[in-house]
This record gives C-alpha cells, structure tokens and sequence, in this order.
C-alpha cells in the first residue's frame, strides 16, 4: 500500500516549472481538476507547437506578479463553483509540496474574486494526499520544497 501525506484543507505549494513562489492552495476534494490564477493569457506557437503566456500573481496581498509561459497541454471547457463554463488552456507542470515533486495538470484562468489563487484537485492528489477537513497548513507555512 502505497504511503500517503496528510495535508490540510489549506497548504502551501510552490510551482518550479514555473519559477513561482509559494502559493497558498486550497486542497479542493470537491474539484476534480486544479487551477491557477491566471490573466493576460496569450496563446502563441513556439516550433509549431501550441504554448500559453500569462501572468499570475500569487499572493493576492502582494503587488507582485510574474509573466510565465509553458507548452500548452489542451484546452478543456472548465465548469466554475458558480456552474459557469469556460474553455481554459491546461498545462502540465510541476507541484512540490510535503517534500515531493510531481507533475500536474492545471488550467488557467481568473480567479481574482476567489479567496485562493489556486486549487490542488483531487486528480493531482490521487495516490499521494490524504486531505484533513479539519486542519490547515499541516506541513507548515514554509513546506514547499
């Protein structure tokens, strides 16, 4: 049986793939796939294959934004809490947390009026993370690896 880690409904993750810094995540359950705050999404071509430029600011309490850009995996229609739908380009990078590294799928999209700037899905928890409803920032303020 494979080992698992226990995280709390909230934790902090960082994106290296993307030079991000620490984000503060909501662990979601209840969304199958993840998301990132993202604006200023520009798709382009980079040697005939589809890539995505965007900026994401990932603390929403800090000026700081950064200008990221990653092969795009797909693009996939994204149903909001709010049940509306959007086509949102995915990509697939790298989450490092609780000491691991893996990779995940994570589309792209505003989330100015959400309370966190993105959502680990229960399809990137799959196999690793035990999630504890009752608990936060069990791996600490300052985890990511």
């Amino acid at each position: 049986m494979p080992e698992f880690v226990t995280v709390g409904w909230r934790e902090y993750v960082t994106l290296p793939d993307l030079s991000l810094p620490r984000i503060r995540t909501k662990v979601d359950t209840g969304a199958r796939s993840s998301a990132l705050h993202a604006s200023d999404i520009e798709r382009f071509q980079r040697d005939g294959a589809p890539w995505v430029r965007f900026t994401t600011a990932p603390n929403r309490r800090s000026p700081d934004s950064f200008t990221c850009e990653a092969p795009m995996l797909d693009e996939r229609w994204i149903t909001d809490s709010g049940g509306h739908k959007a086509l949102r380009p995915v990509i697939r990078t790298t989450v490092a947390m609780a000491g691991m590294r893996w990779p995940i799928e994570v589309s792209l999209g505003p989330r100015d009026t959400m309370k966190f700037r993105m959502l680990l899905g229960r399809t990137a928890m799959r196999g690793r993370l035990l999630v504890n409803p009752a608990d936060s920032f069990l791996l600490g303020r300052n985890d990511p690896a």
